[in-house]
């Protein structure tokens, strides 16, 4: 199934900043359990909670990848997904990717189909904070090129994409400040496709980090 969606930028910019955001935590057969605040579950021991990752396309058939701020708590600087999330209670997929795309991107995106709606994965970046999502991993399209938030997103990039992990390198920035990095998060090989109809890229060197 693929869902065309727009979303009030500044409604949710108006939500995001007045309430604070709570992420839904889940069991180890990704039944809710409970809530918590985004901005206290991403620790050394982070449990178990629902998060999604989108791949963006254009017309051209390039993906869109992102170097995550420097101020970001999980993996600053670090190059990865078009962007990432997490549902809030109560929140379908379709309106958390759609929400998320406008917060982050400034995107409004169509077609969006689910390609892994079984990924999960645990890692931890140099500093110690653990991500520990089930994830289920999307694919959609833009017409426009991004206007990120300077919160979320340092750089980006449209990139070919690939399939091989070993090839891949940080892209050509569109809007590079500083110095450019080559990190990529450690997750970032272990997609592989799951199914029929999965892009054969979905393998490649774009994370999954929320």
């Amino acid at each position: 199934m693929a869902w065309n969606l727009t979303h009030d930028r500044e409604a949710a910019y108006v939500s995001e900043h007045t309430s604070p955001e709570r992420v839904v935590l889940l069991d180890d057969q990704h039944q809710p359990t409970g809530t918590a605040l985004k901005s206290t579950v991403h620790t050394e021991d982070t449990p178990l909670h629902l998060a999604f990752s989108c791949h963006v396309l254009n017309s051209r058939g390039r993906v869109l990848v992102t170097r995550r701020a420097l101020g970001k708590r999980t993996w600053p600087g670090v190059w990865s997904n078009s962007f990432c999330g997490h549902p809030g209670p109560d929140e379908s997929f379709e309106d958390a990717v759609a929400r998320r795309a406008q917060q982050e991107l400034g995107l409004e995106i169509r077609n969006l189909t689910v390609v892994l709606p079984e990924f999960r994965y645990r890692a931890t970046d140099a500093s110690g904070v653990v991500e520990n999502e089930f994830c289920p991993v999307f694919i959609a399209v833009a017409d426009d090129d991004p206007r990120p938030a300077e919160s979320e997103v340092a750089e980006y990039s449209w990139a070919a994409p690939t399939t091989s992990w070993p090839r891949w390198r940080a892209p050509r920035s569109r809007s590079a400040r500083g110095s450019r990095t080559r990190s990529a998060n450690p997750c970032c090989g272990r997609r592989w496709a799951e199914g029929p109809g999965s892009p054969p890229w979905i393998g490649s060197p774009l994370a999954v980090v929320c």
